[in-house]
């Protein structure tokens, strides 16, 4: 038999988690199951209304997290809704509106943990590689440059441009990085940046630097990020920071982009950036850093634009074209949070990435333009613990652990974040800049994780992202929806109408023929 006290205790406790739960209800309605009850109906709805769109894009959009996992994802939802005052955990990021979710295997042809280049050449190429290699297939070891040819493939970014559109490629990192460099360079090794990164091996078999490629491979119309070491040689010293350029060749890649082109601009700076019309200006080129762009979280304002307003302004420049365009956006530097083990960098990273994303969708017009968002892979990022709704989300949670000390809900797997003895730690610490969350093996550099990552997708054959897909299978679903090679026969609506017709599947269309046919079997019987 429980004792009296024990009933009084309990109830105590009871009374207090329910305190603490209604001071966090967004609220008072969710008290209710109605109000839970009419959002599922309400998107039940919706979804038996959807219609499918199958009408040829246009335009193609792009947007890569880089080291985007679904953990990171959600870690972003919450941490967007805390930015704008409420909980966080009701948010929805913009890419949470797309109405077709598919998830992406991550692996390199060689490696089970992935890494930005050899998945670059997956979703941008359509052909798996090897890890830290940009536009070749498996068939091409890392490091090897007389394995490069006759093992190149081409990008979606290279087949849009063959077939008339604009193209354009954004990043918060350099734009010779792997992510961006898989839409236009064929290298054995992600980290040949310059004509100074090349083995002797490399230079003997003719192989050439990323940022060459860039000028000379694909005409890209619009380039935006970091990356201004590698464009110019030693005796050209950066604008902004007096550092000397890395070319060895003596050239001036930017100058040579700049060769023959009618209304093309070079800005490296804010002011110049915001002077670009893009009624007048048919090709871009902005450098805003030697290097890597700084972190959203310490952007200097005056002088670098945001994600979103490189976004905006390639997208004006690219959208004059009658053909349409193909535009890569990557948040690049969501990667290098993590790799930090600094989570406050990496996920207010995100939250400009989605507000980018949802910029675009106010440019452009969902029936003829495929946006896809997803991440190349995850981190070994976790996000848990015990915590009521609406605990910051860089905060701690509630209770202690069995060694007495408070621990964070933010953690990483391996990473610069690991300390023995582990120290106790509050809000105040966690919530700061710089702070390395804690990790469980000590690492120099945190790790990318090997899990399955999420594609959102809307517009012009966005149904095609569904299920669970290698990671080229991307590239293949908007070149079908665009008609590019090798799909340029494929069986897309030329024409914008919306009419139920043109929703049905072409499956559905085989299924109904070949009910018609039996049942007029059946009737000559």
């Amino acid at each position: 038999m429980a004792r009296p006290h024990h009933h009084i205790t309990t109830g105590i406790l009871l009374l207090l988690s329910l305190q603490l739960t209604l001071s966090y209800v967004q609220n008072d309605e969710e008290l209710k199951a109605s109000y839970w009850n009419n959002n599922a109906r309400e998107a039940v709805r919706n979804a038996v209304n959807r219609k499918l769109n199958v009408n040829k894009a246009k335009n193609l959009i792009m947007f890569l997290g880089d080291g985007m996992g679904v953990t990171t994802v959600t870690a972003m939802r919450i941490l967007k809704g805390q930015m704008e005052g409420m909980s966080g955990e009701e948010c929805n990021l913009t890419m949470d509106t797309f109405p077709y979710l598919a998830l992406s295997k991550t692996y390199n042809v060689d490696q089970q943990m992935p890494d930005s280049a050899g998945t670059a050449t997956a979703y941008l190429c359509g052909v798996k590689a090897n890890y830290g290699t940009l536009g070749v297939t498996a068939a091409t070891p890392r490091g090897n440059c007389s394995a490069t040819f006759g093992n190149e493939v081409e990008s979606i970014l290279h087949r849009a441009k063959k077939s008339g559109k604009s193209v354009g490629i954004v990043s918060t990192a350099r734009v010779q990085h792997a992510s961006p460099a898989g839409a236009y360079a064929h290298s054995a090794d992600r980290g040949w940046y310059c004509d100074s990164d090349l083995t002797p091996e490399a230079v003997q078999h003719g192989c050439r630097d990323i940022a060459y490629q860039m000028v000379h491979n694909t005409e890209i119309n619009v380039i935006l990020g970091g990356g201004r070491r590698y464009m110019f040689n030693s005796t050209l010293l950066d604008p902004e920071d007096s550092s000397k350029g890395l070319r060895q060749d003596g050239l001036n890649l930017v100058a040579q982009w700049l060769e023959n082109k009618k209304n093309a601009k070079y800005v490296w700076n804010k002011s110049q950036f915001d002077a670009v019309n893009p009624e007048n200006t048919d090709f871009l080129m902005g450098l805003f850093d030697a290097g890597d762009l700084d972190y959203e979280l310490v952007r200097n304002t005056s002088m670098d634009p945001s994600l979103t307003e490189m976004t905006e302004k390639a997208i004006r420049i690219l959208s004059k074209n009658p053909n349409g365009y193909f535009l890569f956006v990557e948040g690049g530097r969501i990667d290098h949070g993590h790799h930090g083990g600094r989570a406050k960098r990496a996920l207010t990273e995100g939250v400009q990435f989605d507000r980018a994303i949802g910029r675009a969708g106010e440019l452009t017009n969902e029936m003829d333009t495929l946006t896809v968002v997803t991440a190349d892979h995850s981190h070994v990022f976790a996000f848990g613990g015990y915590a009521n709704r609406g605990n910051p989300v860089l905060g701690v949670s509630r209770s202690s652990a069995e060694d007495g000390k408070s621990f964070t809900n933010a953690l990483y797997g391996n990473g610069p974040g690991y300390k023995v003895p582990r120290p106790d730690v509050n809000e105040s610490i966690s919530s700061d800049n710089d702070y390395h969350q804690p990790s469980a093996v000590p690492l120099g550099s945190e790790t990318h994780g090997s899990e399955d990552v999420a594609i959102f997708a809307k517009g012009p054959m966005a149904h095609l992202f569904t299920g669970v897909q290698e990671q080229n299978y991307i590239a293949h679903a908007m070149a079908y929806a665009a008609c590019l090679e090798p799909y340029e026969n494929c069986a897309v609506d030329p024409d914008t109408s919306t009419d139920q017709a043109a929703s049905v599947p072409s499956s559905h269309l085989l299924l109904l023929v070949a009910l018609l046919s039996t049942l007029l079997s059946l009737l000559s019987l």
